[in-house]
């Protein structure tokens, strides 16, 4: 990723361990806004306002059960600890487009301090976060975004620009520079998955990629099952494929996974975004060559600070203001109250074992 902020990953920061519509005069935060300061509620930040404790953050993950998810939450279990605050997790087992509306309303009712959510679907899940700010509550959106007119601020894993441009950079090199290649995703409507690639789409549409011939776009839900009989459709249908690039952490380990015990080990590459502990082994055995990712307990951590400092008027999410996330330093706020994380690090036999994660 080309960011302005950036962060390498190393060992050390992957110490890790992320309903019904709200009846009428329940929703409101009296209590909250009476002792907000007066920056936060005039709208204007005061980054020198001190950082309320005791704050009730809660995390709405796309899916419980996602290792990925897993890794991230823990890391925002970790922040609000560290904040003295009140940390909640909820959410579905599954990440379809509407599973979030009734835990973002129950929340409402519970009367949290910070909704933290990654979003199924960006639209789905707007009029009930839009009632959760209008009740007084923040909404921090990580990983996958929310429209931008339903929350405050968005914790990008790194910008999508750059994140496109790698996998692309990863399947070309993996591939050659020339031959089919297949995207295998999350969901249909993931915010953050259709993102990236569209950027890839971009990218193999410029003329130094001209020989390489995107296939296919298949889609594991972020489901194993589903995922492996993708995976193994893509390669059936497509017996000249050379990579299958898949930019989440479910799909990439279901892939190599089919592949490392097929005949097509050693002749179809697999690359994305993966989690080093679930894909140390793919990469021992040579079914993969190279992989990307940050660390998703960091995003976790920034959202929690991240929150923390609008439930306490450091920032409002503009443009331009500065906060400071504990042990990851300041951050700026980005355009259209986008914050972000940092690079991704490539992952290959010779580093691997340096992350666990």
């Amino acid at each position: 990723m080309l960011l302005s902020h950036r962060r390498l990953l190393s060992a050390g920061a992957a110490s890790l361990l992320v309903l019904g519509i709200a009846a009428c005069g329940g929703t409101t935060k009296d209590d909250a806004d009476k002792a907000a300061p007066a920056a936060a509620q005039s709208g204007a930040a005061d980054p020198n306002a001190k950082l309320k404790e005791g704050l009730k953050i809660a995390y709405l993950p796309k899916q419980l059960n996602n290792p990925y998810t897993d890794v991230e939450v823990g890391g925002g279990k970790v922040a609000v600890g560290e904040l003295k605050g009140e940390y909640k997790l909820v959410g579905p087992n599954d990440a379809s487009a509407s599973s979030q509306v009734s835990y973002i309303n129950t929340l409402i009712q519970q009367q949290q301090d910070v909704i933290v959510v990654a979003a199924n679907d960006p639209n789905a899940v707007c009029p009930s976060l839009n009632q959760a700010r209008q009740a007084g509550i923040k909404v921090v959106s990580f990983d996958s975004d929310a429209s931008k007119d339903c929350r405050d601020a968005f914790i990008n894993q790194a910008t999508t620009e750059g994140i496109g441009k790698s996998l692309v950079e990863m399947a070309s090199e993996l591939a050659g520079g020339a031959g089919e290649i297949a995207i295998l995703s999350a969901t249909p409507n993931a915010t953050n998955q259709n993102s990236w690639i569209e950027v890839m789409k971009t990218e193999l549409a410029k003329p130094e990629n001209a020989k390489l011939k995107l296939v296919k776009t298949a889609y594991g839900n972020d489901d194993d099952q589903k995922s492996f009989q993708e995976a193994q459709g893509l390669l059936q249908s497509y017996p000249n494929l050379k990579v299958i690039v898949s930019p989440t952490t479910v799909g990439i380990a279901a892939a190599s996974r089919y592949v490392s015990s097929s005949n097509y080990k050693g002749k179809v590459a697999i690359t994305g975004l993966g989690l080093p502990n679930q894909m140390r082994e793919y990469v021992k055995d040579g079914t993969v060559k190279k992989f990307a990712l940050w660390n998703p307990a960091d995003i976790g951590y920034l959202a929690a600070f991240t929150g923390a400092a609008l439930a306490s008027g450091q920032i409002t999410g503009k443009e331009g203001e500065k906060f400071k996330a504990g042990k990851l330093g300041e951050y700026t706020v980005g355009a259209a109250g986008e914050i972000v994380l940092g690079p991704p690090t490539e992952f290959t036999a010779e580093n691997i074992d340096k992350f666990n994660f």
